[in-house]
């Protein structure tokens, strides 16, 4: 990306949206109340020839405490001293309020190049705002409208000359999930690929509101990047977030984190707001590639982390678990036995997925958190070859042969791994429809154990086989063409 714009101003200006119309999706949560977005939101954005970064901010607000409204503010603001251009957005319609020339010098003195840009221009009844807005002391505004597309052009031509002026970085590409096998090389032994600076882990944080999710974060990264405090719900937007992760014996971990909202329970869920938060946070999931459940200790295994961490399974990720504010708890022994107890019968379908103990607030047991994270990264990939497989299926027929419902007889002949990420196997067998699901559990629990598949989701497919006789089905020749054939046959 050639440099970074941020997009500040008061709130419910339409930052939210003009961020949307930039990247060309609804990433960013849009609606008619004033502070729908609280935490730095980035995104590739695109203008026709131009691709840049772009920052959706919180709106500003003239608070300086230590309230909710203050820490957003003190996030916007690190915001404009990060981005190479800052965005100053204002309402055409509404015009310029006190606050829009507090923040104008603000911006005056903390960022190097301003646009300023009033929004909501369409129609007549923007004129006057427009004109209000040279006040500001920033040049000329440029007329948009975020939700008709409108000046998106002129936008262009300030923003061009500009980047000129920053240098070119690397664009990432987007990761590969659901990997299908080439047949060809089913029988070779394929190594692991680790994510990569181009190819990052995509790793997704979620579970109930104040579980310390974003202060988790905030702790791996080493900075206080996500707004946090005491009050539940506070992050909205699905924030994805670009960084390196040292683990334990300098492995370094190129990855990019989601933080999530809180996940309530669906009835308990009436908002419009809360119900787009906890959308934005299941797509988080289906794009992640490993997903930490995070539980708080002293209440965890609540009938949402269930709901959560079976939600993470059944989309077919690499589930983490991990037991935050582990730094209160007293007896931690008996705590820690209780909760692996209670992860055995809960959630037997993520049977030997990493359990994790961790402190967000002081930073312990995030060297184990790292190596959990690896664990199941690699396990979600593994890959056991076709003949390992038919040597185990032959074992595993012998010890329990297949049940012979109705009395006919169910024959597994062989079975092959179809996919990666994750595992996904195919036995081709005879009555692929009276397998009892028992059975499918019973081979998926050996290929657990036996292949070193603790906690990852499997996928067993029963596939039936076309019978060994060609001839089967075709229609037999009457006898007297069958005597006129075999008799020309001797002639000759």
């Amino acid at each position: 990306m050639s440099f970074t714009l941020a997009i500040v101003g008061r709130p419910n200006v339409g930052k939210s949206t003009l961020f949307n119309r930039l990247v060309g999706k609804r990433l960013a949560l849009v609606d008619d109340q004033p502070g729908v977005t609280r935490d730095l939101r980035e995104g590739a954005a695109r203008l026709a020839d131009l691709r840049f970064t772009v920052i959706d901010t919180a709106g500003l607000e003239e608070v300086t405490d230590d309230s909710l409204q203050g820490r957003m503010r003190r996030l916007t603001e690190r915001a404009v001293d990060m981005a190479d251009i800052c965005l100053f957005m204002v309402d055409a319609r509404v015009g310029i309020t006190p606050s829009d020339l507090v923040f104008a010098d603000i911006l005056r003195k903390r960022s190097a190049h301003v646009i300023l840009a009033a929004n909501k221009a369409e129609g007549s009844a923007a004129d006057a705002g427009i004109l209000e807005a040279y006040s500001l002391g920033l040049g000329e505004p440029v007329r948009l409208s975020a939700e008709h597309g409108e000046g998106l052009n002129d936008l262009y031509t300030l923003l061009m000359p500009l980047a000129d002026q920053f240098a070119e970085r690397a664009a990432e590409d987007a990761p590969d999930t659901d990997v299908i096998l080439d047949e060809d090389d089913g029988d070779m032994e394929a190594e692991i690929q680790m994510p990569t600076a181009r190819k990052p882990l995509q790793v997704a944080v979620v579970g109930r509101p104040n579980a310390g999710k974003s202060t988790l974060i905030n702790q791996i990264l080493g900075e206080d990047r996500l707004l946090t405090g005491p009050e539940a719900g506070i992050t909205r937007d699905a924030i994805s977030l670009r960084m390196d992760w040292a683990g334990p014996d300098d492995v370094v971990l190129p990855m990019r984190i989601f933080d999530t909202a809180g996940m309530r329970k669906k009835a308990k869920v009436q908002e419009k707001l809360e119900k787009l938060s906890v959308g934005d946070g299941l797509r988080a999931v289906k794009f992640a590639e490993v997903v930490i459940v995070l539980l708080d200790a002293a209440i965890p295994f609540e009938q949402q982390d269930l709901r959560i961490a079976d939600l993470a399974e059944r989309e077919g990720r690499a589930v983490v678990l991990a037991v935050n504010k582990w730094d209160v708890e007293e007896d931690r022994q008996a705590k820690l036995k209780e909760l692996k107890e209670s992860f055995e019968r809960l959630l037997p379908q993520l049977r030997g997925a990493p359990l994790v103990t961790v402190s967000a607030k002081t930073g312990r047991g995030l060297d184990r958190l790292h190596q959990a994270v690896v664990r199941a990264y690699q396990t979600w990939n593994r890959r056991v070859t076709t003949a390992q497989l038919n040597r185990w299926l032959t074992g595993m027929v012998e010890a329990h042969p297949p049940p012979a419902p109705q009395g006919k007889r169910i024959k597994l002949r062989y079975m092959t791994q179809a996919k990666t990420r994750p595992p996904g196997f195919v036995v081709m067998c005879s009555h692929p429809d009276k397998v009892p699901e028992s059975y499918s559990r019973y081979l998926v629990n050996g290929l657990r154990l036996d292949f070193d598949m603790p906690g990852t989701p499997i996928r067993l497919w029963m596939r039936g086989q076309n019978d060994a006789n060609p001839y089967k089905g075709r229609k037999k020749a009457p006898p007297s063409k069958l005597r006129k054939h075999t008799e020309g046959r001797r002639r000759d």
